[in-house]
């Protein structure tokens, strides 16, 4: 459940920028947004990573 939470939200962090991003294409703003989004990818990643291993 815990997954399926982590990976909503992020969908929705996603959709969220996109909005933004096709509606302000600045290139300096994708870049801060792809910035952000690849973080919390990475985090998602590692902190769902981490628990599988430990079981």
């Amino acid at each position: 459940m815990n997954l399926f939470l982590a990976i909503f939200a992020f969908v929705v962090l996603v959709a969220f920028l996109a909005i933004l991003v096709i509606h302000v294409p600045r290139i300096d703003l994708i870049c801060v947004i792809g910035v952000a989004v690849a973080l919390a990818a990475w985090d998602l990643y590692t902190t769902f990573r981490s628990r599988s291993g430990s079981r």
